[in-house]
């Protein structure tokens, strides 16, 4: 998914919607993590597009905490 196309899709969800999608994206990372350390992971490239993904969640989480603030 492009970058542009995920930050939309972020946006329009709830707070608990990019919890409940931060949560699974960590826990992505852990298996993922796991995986890498075993030897199975063909591509690391994985690790660092959902640490990225995760990243952005957050910032929109907090960007929509802030506007409900004020």
């Amino acid at each position: 998914m492009k970058r542009s196309e995920e930050i939309k899709e972020l946006r329009g969800l709830e707070v608990s919607g990019l919890t409940e999608k931060v949560q699974s994206l960590k826990e992505e990372l852990m298996r993922l993590r796991f995986r890498k350390a075993a030897g199975q992971l063909e591509t690391s490239a994985r690790l660092k597009e959902v640490r990225r993904s995760i990243a952005r969640a957050e910032t929109v989480i907090t960007e929509k905490n802030q506007q409900s603030a004020a």
